[in-house]
């Protein structure tokens, strides 16, 4: 089982921790996502696998978009309930045009989307992505850094829901690993590159504002 990751830098720290460090760590950096300045890169919840999406895509056919299952569904519905319960107060939203996630963003905050098209998937139906799946997009990958660098309004953090792709384009692939609903959570940088702070599960959300109770 993959746990919280705690980042020095832009270097993760791939290890172990127990359920007292899990708490620890996560407490910490909710208490810094409170007070607003970050930036959370979350890859779309869990999908469908039985259905396909249709090359070019088709962004008002949801019968052409692979959907997010109502496993990823209520998933997003608990991220949504543990931000909110842990004060973690969330300003602009942007997201893929692809309605699934829409769809994340929708259930996670309650608030309005902004469909973005850096953030669409950036591999969907390439050849050279499939043969490089891990950061084939430079010029993806730079404008995805760019809208991580844009600095939140005061107390408030910004969400961007997008694709593995997209994630692996912006940040390397280090990053191809991430999983359906996972966060990666950035300090912006208005002079370099953002620096991620910390790595969190799906369901870590819940257990963290669980245990905070």
């Amino acid at each position: 089982m993959r746990t919280f990751r705690a980042v020095v830098g832009t270097v993760a720290v791939l290890s172990l921790w127990s359920p007292v460090a899990i708490a620890a760590d996560l407490a910490e950096l909710a208490a810094k996502l409170k007070q607003g300045g970050y930036v959370l890169v979350i890859r779309h919840v869990a999908t469908d696998d039985s259905q396909k999406d249709v090359y070019p895509f088709l962004f008002d056919d949801m019968t052409k978009q692979r959907q997010l299952s109502e496993r990823g569904r209520q998933v997003a519905r608990e991220m949504g309930s543990a931000i909110k319960t842990m004060g973690i107060p969330i300003g602009k939203i942007y997201a893929s045009k692809l309605n699934r996630a829409i769809e994340t963003g929708t259930i996670i905050s309650g608030a309005q989307v902004i469909p973005t098209n850096e953030l669409t998937d950036s591999g969907a139906g390439s050849i050279s992505a499939m043969a490089n799946p891990s950061g084939s997009n430079v010029k993806i990958g730079s404008a995805i850094r760019g809208l991580v660098n844009e600095a939140p309004p005061p107390a408030t953090n910004i969400m961007l829901i997008t694709h593995k792709t997209n994630i692996a384009d912006a940040f390397g692939k280090n990053f191809s690993d991430v999983r359906e609903g996972e966060a990666l959570v950035y300090k912006p940088n208005a002079t370099g590159n953002p620096t991620l702070v910390g790595r969190v599960q799906a369901g870590e959300w819940k257990a963290q504002a669980e245990s905070s109770r």
